[in-house]
């Protein structure tokens, strides 16, 4: 369906990009609608050159657009900081396709420059039209203070949801988010505000860094709560990070106490699941007469082939 569409609308294609009037840095493509399953939105397909972009979009901010039943014309515009998008197309009910163009806001590139965010082209101020980088946005992000801060992270930020409300609740919670990096780093893992807040509430506090590698590595608060209650509860982040990378669990924890080992020291705990010192290999060695030995004898005995 939406390829008969496109071959409908390659009349208003041609009109849109070559027609007398056309700004001389406009820039023409294709769109679709499709969809998108969630009330009040469709989902939107804007094809220029060879970028590419869909994304679920309000039908409100597509203004003029008529998705009556039946095949008909259709038209709509988009007018943000960065340009204005004008469609024109054929749609058959909830599906329609056809041909844009976006003519970029000749003061928008400037306005960025101005608060020391880099500049544009033609082309990539589309995108921001597209995600809506607006001057407002520009220069809440400047004035919270963001080091790292240039166009291309307004952009970034804008596709992962991080606004001003992101930044102060993040920090708020006890993280420094004082790094583009980082805040991009937050959002895509989710670190949230309340991820943040758990672990405080266990007497921790991560850098910025270490509540990344603990998102990434599933060190959750809960896992810790129960770390805690075995008598870990002031075990350093860094610790828990390589606790979930070498897979010390608090089952294996619990496992080991009937041996004789109520509990060891992080690091022990890390080099035993390094050199695979399970609690059915202490067992064996138990059963062959071997016991109380510590814990270090045991690492030294895995790495040495001792069975």
């Amino acid at each position: 369906m939406i390829g008969r569409l496109l071959i409908a609308a390659s009349t208003a294609l041609l009109v849109l990009a070559a027609g007398p009037g056309r700004a001389a840095d406009a820039i023409g493509g294709s769109w679709s609608i499709t969809p998108s399953g969630a009330p009040g939105t469709v989902q939107l397909q804007l094809v220029a050159g060879h970028s590419t972009s869909s994304n679920p979009w309000k039908i409100a901010d597509l203004k003029g657009l008529d998705l009556a039943a039946g095949k008909r014309d259709v038209h709509f515009t988009v007018a943000r900081d960065a340009g204005r998008i004008d469609a024109e197309g054929v749609a058959n009910d909830d599906t329609a396709a056809g041909a844009f163009r976006f003519t970029p806001a000749p003061d928008y590139a400037e306005a960025l420059a101005k608060l020391r965010l880099g500049g544009l082209n033609d082309h990539s101020q589309l995108a921001y039209a597209v995600q809506d980088v607006s001057l407002d946005f520009a220069r809440s992000m400047v004035e919270a203070g963001i080091g790292g801060l240039d166009a291309d992270t307004l952009l970034a930020f804008r596709i992962h949801g991080i606004d001003a409300e992101f930044v102060k609740a993040v920090r708020a919670a006890g993280a420094k988010a004082g790094e583009a990096g980082t805040l991009t780093a937050f959002a895509i893992h989710g670190v949230s505000p309340a991820f943040i807040r758990s672990f405080g509430a266990l007497g921790l506090a991560p850098s910025d860094e270490q509540l990344i590698a603990l998102k990434i590595h599933g060190a959750t608060p809960d896992w810790a709560t129960r770390l805690a209650a075995l008598g870990y509860q002031h075990t350093e982040a860094d610790q828990l990070i390589a606790f979930r990378i070498h897979g010390v669990t608090p089952e294996f924890i619990e496992a080991l106490r009937p041996l004789g080992y109520p509990h060891p020291a992080p690091e022990q705990l890390v080099a035993m699941r390094i050199h695979n010192v399970t609690p059915d290999y202490i067992a064996g060695l138990e059963a062959h007469g071997m016991k109380d030995m510590t814990l270090d004898q045991l690492v030294a005995m895995r790495i040495h082939g001792i069975d």
